[in-house]
């Protein structure tokens, strides 16, 4: 009995030194949050199949970059600002993926005055700033005007688990950092080496069009210009059509809680 209790203790000291070091926070924040509740979809929008593939997903990416990503769906009865809505909606229930009120972004939609509103709090707030939600929130506008809402919040989840892993002020979309595009310039600048190695290997040709010439007899002749006629040409300026109307960007919860932010219509 006394030997039982010996090693019930020990095994104890070594849980408590586990759980007390870095590698034992994360473990118990990434339990704690198995059974946490990401996706409120307060308007009915998925059915049950969609929101266990969304809750998934967002439980995945949201380990990833250690950032709860949250849904949040209403009819919107008394007709509140989304915004505020969003704000009020961090203080009361406190998500966080590393603590309460700690590293959370928010998509809310608000159906009654079709109107969505992305904010990213503490660590999203960095890596997601107000131009970045704005890159997320036009790619998915389309498919919340069609009423693809599961897919438009895959695309949401996608994007943000992207975009949060550039350092801020940098273009996630910026073209230099697709893979295809780095394969091809390097496929291009391999191609023009090995060209000029070719060429240069047949040879040098010291042979030109002076090796001919007579600088004694050779010359110009003659030297005439004529105006002939003036073309003007018109072109129409294309507008690039927006996807959904927005501005705005982020601010503070009544809680004290600063965030960025996003807001459009679909």
């Amino acid at each position: 009995m006394r030997r039982s209790g010996l090693i019930l203790s020990v095994v104890f000291f070594f849980f408590a030194v586990f759980l007390a070091s870095p590698m034992g926070m994360k473990a118990a924040v990434a339990l704690a949050s198995e059974g946490k509740q990401l996706i409120f979809d307060k308007a009915g929008l998925l059915n049950q199949e969609e929101y266990k593939e969304l809750t998934t997903l967002a439980k995945q990416y949201g380990a990833h970059r250690e950032t709860d990503i949250i849904i949040l769906t209403t009819h919107n009865d008394v007709n509140g600002d989304v915004m505020k809505m969003t704000e009020d909606f961090y203080d009361e229930y406190g998500p966080g993926y590393d603590k309460p009120h700690g590293n959370a972004v928010i998509l809310t939609l608000d159906m009654k005055n079709r109107e969505v509103y992305l904010a990213g709090f503490y660590k999203a707030k960095t890596y997601l700033d107000d131009e970045r939600l704005d890159k997320i929130r036009s790619k998915i506008t389309p498919d919340l005007t069609s009423g693809d809402y599961a897919l438009a919040f895959q695309t949401y989840m996608q994007t943000v688990d992207k975009y949060m892993g550039y350092e801020p002020g940098v273009n996630p979309d910026n073209p230099l950092f697709n893979v295809w595009v780095q394969l091809g310039a390097s496929c291009i600048i391999g191609g023009i080496i090995v060209a000029a190695m070719v060429i240069r290997s047949g040879g040098r040709i010291t042979i030109n069009r002076r090796t001919y010439e007579d600088a004694n007899t050779s010359g110009i002749l003659d030297r005439r210009d004529q105006y002939i006629r003036t073309t003007v040409t018109k072109q129409k300026i294309q507008r690039q059509e927006s996807n959904g109307s927005g501005g705005g960007g982020g601010g503070t919860t009544s809680g004290g809680h600063s965030h960025s932010g996003s807001r459009g219509s679909f």
